[in-house]
């Protein structure tokens, strides 16, 4: 397991930053309509484009919805497995690439349209490490530009989760990189 979240997170709740201060802060990042290719640690927009951000409060309530409404939440965050929000999907890599037409893309769309079941409006949620994580704002953009219109980026990601209080639980399935 990870210990860079649990650490963040500690320290946020010691020096009394509400968990909505850090994963909305504004880092005067415009929002690109493209992938972001290099520097995929780094201050985040608050916005992205095709799609809408959500925060803690707001994602905690849909996951407590019926289970046809609730979103399917997608961890993109690469490295070492690692624990995540309760009954996140691990696709490493989705977020990385320099093309939507790369083999990721094709991956991407076969994994999501089994998760879905082809269902284009279900919601979905895409997350990382949190605020300086890009990974999940390129696998959002993705999921856009393959047709999905409920698709969610979880700006705050692991760190806001903690953040607020909230459990982390193993992985339920992992997409390994695909080879380069």
């Amino acid at each position: 397991m990870r210990t860079l979240p649990v650490l963040v997170a500690a320290a946020a709740i010691l020096c009394g930053v509400p968990a909505q201060a850090a994963e909305d802060e504004d880092f005067g990042i415009a929002s690109p309509p493209g992938l972001r290719v290099d520097e995929l640690h780094a201050p985040t927009p608050r916005e992205i484009r095709g799609a809408r951000t959500i925060a803690t409060p707001e994602l905690r309530e849909r996951l407590r919805g019926a289970a046809d409404e609730r979103p399917l939440l997608f961890d993109v965050l690469g490295g070492d497995p690692h624990h995540s929000l309760p009954g996140a999907i691990w696709l490493p890599g989705a977020g990385r690439g320099d093309s939507f037409d790369d083999a990721i893309q094709a991956r991407l769309d076969l994994l999501l349209q089994a998760a879905t079941k082809g269902n284009r409006d279900r919601p979905l949620v895409f997350f990382c490490q949190g605020t300086r994580c890009w990974l999940s704002y390129n696998a959002t953009l993705r999921a856009v530009r393959l047709g999905y219109r409920a698709a969610y980026w979880y700006r705050g990601g692991i760190e806001a989760w903690l953040s607020a209080g909230e459990a982390l639980a193993p992985l339920r399935f992992s997409w390994r990189k695909p080879a380069p």
